[in-house]
């Protein structure tokens, strides 16, 4: 009576451990991740805008890397530098994976960021980095469906505005899914590491 008891305990016990095992595997394949975890989003899933080079661009044309895709123009003078200064850090701490990220920058002020003013601005930070642009109306129609904001701020010239806008970059994973939304100020060592997980996920 007593071996039976036992025996069915150790079985039971193997049964829970097992259980636990199972658990534990499962906890583990899911990545935990620093930024605003955003994974099936039903907006801000593709695009069509021109390159600093002339060429029309989509997040399809991206596939197999890691996209970060952030708004803003070129004569901003802190956040948007700051930012993309920050994304050329990360593709440093990457090493070899540097090559699988894609940097974005998408101008929401047409008006004075033209192509050379774009592709020089992204000189500034890796040549791999593109500057993408769209006419003012389809602008407004993309900000609305990245939930991006964006506002002109009239100066003492017509031609010395600003522009208010949301400071924060989109993450795509090498599938080309909308995975992370990172706020500004993040670090360069938090976003490589996100970055890192969502690539060692997909290899």
């Amino acid at each position: 009576m007593h071996k039976r008891f036992a025996l069915k305990s150790i079985a039971i016990g193997a049964m829970a451990m097992g259980s636990m095992a199972v658990l534990t595997a499962c906890s583990e394949q899911k990545p935990s991740f620093a930024s605003v975890d955003v994974t099936g989003a039903n907006y801000a899933k593709d695009f069509e805008l021109t390159d600093h080079n002339g060429q029309v661009r989509h997040l399809t044309d991206f596939k197999g890397k890691v996209v970060v895709m952030f708004f803003g123009f070129t004569q901003c003078p802190d956040v948007c530098p700051t930012s993309m200064a920050e994304l050329a850090e990360v593709k440093q701490l990457l090493g070899k994976d540097g090559d699988r990220l894609q940097g974005l920058f998408v101008t929401v002020d047409p008006e004075r960021d033209t192509a050379p003013v774009l592709k020089a601005y992204m000189g500034n930070f890796d040549p791999t980095f593109l500057a993408l642009s769209t006419t003012p109306d389809k602008l407004a129609a993309l900000a609305k469906d990245y939930k991006v904001y964006y506002k002109k701020v009239e100066g003492k010239t017509p031609t010395s505005y600003t522009m208010d806008h949301s400071a924060g970059s989109y993450i795509y994973d090498p599938q080309g899914n909308l995975r992370l939304f990172t706020r500004y100020g993040s670090g360069a060592k938090v976003l490589a590491s996100d970055i890192a997980q969502l690539l060692k996920s997909s290899s």
